[in-house]
């Protein structure tokens, strides 16, 4: 990968970014949350517009939904230490007809390789949502078909839905997750915090 400023550290390098400045709605503000001794990857989507304007990741609803199924606090969630937020891309995509657009490819073209070679210390990688499982998993279908692999995934990995309140219809399709693969998930998280 080609650097785009050769001086700065890669944390730096993204939130300076501005590829794709012009074509956003509200401009670039990259926002990550990273540290290279987090224990746990949250890879997600894209910022949120309250994201984009606070600088403050999963700070909305979908965070406190995440958060619960996590068994976390607030204070251990934005630990850097403990976690690593890092959006399948950095900067707000902007609205759609059914909600935030996509997040633009040239974002995870550019920083996620880097990315997983600036942590040390990951020992569980969270997959949030259809976007960060398409780029990880090789043999995506769809989130359902990834959720539904937990058991094989854990304990290095684990896939969930998009924690957005659009998203309750599946969870009461789906009651198995949380009635299984949320407990586990929260037992696993606390041992990371604890270790």
């Amino acid at each position: 990968m080609n650097y785009l400023y050769e001086n700065m550290n890669l944390i730096d390098q993204i939130t300076a970014c501005r590829l794709c400045d012009e074509v956003l709605p509200f401009g670039a503000r990259p926002v990550i949350q990273a540290s290279p001794v987090a224990k746990i990857l949250i890879s997600g989507q894209a910022p949120s517009l309250k994201v984009h304007q606070t600088g403050k990741l999963f700070n909305d609803q979908s965070g406190e939904t995440l958060r619960d199924w996590l068994g976390v606090t607030e204070a251990q969630f934005y630990d850097p230490d403990l976690f690593a937020i890092v959006p399948m891309a950095f900067c707000y995509p902007g609205k759609g007809k059914s909600g935030d657009l996509a997040p633009p490819k040239i974002c995870a073209q550019t920083w996620q390789q880097p990315l997983q070679a600036y942590f040390k210390q990951i020992h569980l990688h969270i997959l949030v949502g259809q976007y960060s499982q398409r780029y990880y998993c090789k043999n995506y279908k769809s989130v359902t078909q990834q959720v539904q692999q937990w058991p094989s995934m854990l304990p290095r990995r684990i896939a969930l839905p998009h924690p957005s309140p659009r998203n309750q219809p599946w969870r009461a399709k789906n009651t198995w997750f949380e009635q299984e693969l949320v407990p586990r998930l929260r037992t696993n998280i606390q041992k990371l915090i604890d270790s």
